[in-house]
């Protein structure tokens, strides 16, 4: 074995290493010296770095380097930073109502950026990354509202919530279980259905619309209105347009009358700062359903008006 290793290529001049694989032997190539002093370099330069920079797993955790140096460190002082800057800004949203912004055209353009932002992190998850919604979720760019499109209306409820247990001043109502409850019968409910497709234009009047109507009427107009045009106060949806929360085909509407619909949103202030909160309902009432915040009652109206 020994006669072999001092073997010499004759075709390259170097010797072999004593290893055979099938008629096949490894030639004891050395290794290219630039090759060695990258694989050097790279043994110092790990070396100075983990003296320098956390790099060594320890019981108590990560060795702290001796520059002090931590990506967590630079990601804090770049926020203080990034907070420092938008301070003012921040400052100035907040003590704006928020009714009031559109008198400020660049404090309305930073809250609607701060409220694009906020959106994208907490609610597109059920209002989509376009806030067109989905079943059970409303579309935020229409015009069709629940409980107000004004930017008051739409920062108290993003506040607050809807049906928030908790919350006192929560959002709520509470549609009956018509069929569930044994408050109207199967045959009464399809009457109802029938008429309510009637008012949104997707069927003929029919027999039985004209006797969903009186049953409306008497079971369904306190909270959606005489002529089925919704109703704020309680959160019931307008029934004679195209929109629809859940849908507004027969056995969809038959679902909902029979047994209830009962959505909840979270209240935001336990999760949010009002400043944040305020950036989000701007964002949300520009995205084109916003509506204009009520017409003030004037001297010769609040006189007459007398409380609920």
């Amino acid at each position: 074995m020994a006669d072999q290793d001092q073997r010499i290529d004759n075709a390259t001049g170097t010797g072999f290493v004593g290893h055979q694989w099938d008629g096949i032997e490894e030639l004891d190539t050395p290794m290219p010296r630039w090759w060695l002093y990258i694989l050097y370099g790279t043994i110092v330069f790990g070396v100075v770095y983990a003296v320098l920079y956390p790099a060594l797993p320890t019981p108590a955790g990560g060795s702290p380097g001796t520059l002090g140096w931590s990506s967590h460190g630079q990601l804090a002082d770049e926020l203080r930073a990034e907070r420092l800057r938008r301070g003012p800004m921040l400052a100035a949203i907040a003590r704006t109502p928020i009714d009031q912004l559109a008198g400020n055209p660049q404090l309305l353009r930073a809250a609607q950026e701060g409220g694009r932002a906020a959106f994208k992190v907490n609610c597109v998850q059920c209002h989509g990354a376009g806030a067109a919604g989905s079943k059970g979720y409303p579309n935020l760019n229409d015009d069709d509202w629940l409980w107000g499109g004004d930017a008051v209306a739409v920062q108290q409820t993003i506040t607050h919530g809807i049906r928030q247990p908790g919350d006192e001043a929560t959002r709520f109502s509470q549609m009956p279980a018509f069929g569930r409850d044994g408050i109207l019968t199967a045959p009464q409910i399809q009457d109802i259905v029938s008429y309510v497709r009637v008012v949104s234009h997707q069927e003929p009047v029919t027999v039985g619309a004209r006797q969903g109507q009186a049953l409306f009427a008497a079971n369904c107009a306190v909270c959606h209105g005489d002529k089925a045009q919704g109703g704020r106060q309680v959160g019931a949806p307008r029934l004679t347009d195209g929109i629809w929360l859940y849908g507004g085909d027969r056995a969809t509407l038959t679902h909902t009358i029979t047994n209830a619909r009962y959505g909840i949103m979270p209240a935001w202030n336990t999760r949010l700062d009002p400043v944040t909160i305020k950036m989000l309902a701007t964002y949300v009432h520009s995205l084109g359903g916003g509506e204009k915040p009520p017409a003030p009652v004037g001297p010769e109206l609040a006189a007459n008006v007398r409380p609920q």
